[in-house]
């Protein structure tokens, strides 16, 4: 009688088992659809969205965007804007100071550096006395950086691209 309770016993936790299995994957079945449906909803809201917003703008296609910058007027992004006459040695000199444009400056106790930039975008960085071509750094401010040419003349070039050669600075 023992076998039969136990018999019956392990035959209905089975059969528990095994219904609630399947109740199981019906439900995860469910829950899949479910959620299938729902992105449907989703992208075809997103869609009526976008078309009322299209209808709207009037733009059927992406619109087109500007190559040049339209808030530059007739400058590029990268011209120079220090020009020297075409028959000076400076406009032939690649070591030029006017070939350059001053994008960092780097000040402290023992050392101090700029970075010069040129128009292909090679970027040159100079320590305190040294050469640029024929002219040495040698001071710096807060915005300019002060070369030294060979005739002990000063060349002072700031972020704004502007040069000046003064006898002193």
């Amino acid at each position: 009688m023992n076998f039969f309770k136990n018999f019956i016993i392990i035959l209905l936790f089975t059969l528990f088992f095994i219904i609630s299995q399947s109740f199981a994957a019906d439900n995860n079945k469910n829950l899949v659809e479910q959620a299938k449906e729902i992105s449907e909803e989703i992208k075809s809201k997103q869609s009526t969205t976008e078309e009322n917003i299209n209808s709207e703008v009037g733009i059927d296609e992406e619109e087109e965007v500007p190559l040049n910058d339209p808030f530059a007027g007739n400058e590029g992004t990268s011209t120079f804007t220090n020009f020297v006459d075409s028959d000076s040695e400076e406009a032939e000199d690649e070591m030029s100071l006017y070939k350059y444009k001053l994008v960092g400056l780097i000040s402290g106790n023992h050392e101090s550096y700029i970075s010069l930039v040129n128009a292909s975008g090679e970027v040159i960085t100079l320590s305190l006395f040294q050469y640029l071509g024929d002219i040495k750094l040698v001071d710096l401010r807060l915005t300019e950086a002060i070369f030294q040419k060979e005739d002990k003349t000063y060349m002072i070039i700031d972020f704004n691209n502007q040069i000046r050669e003064s006898n002193e600075y």
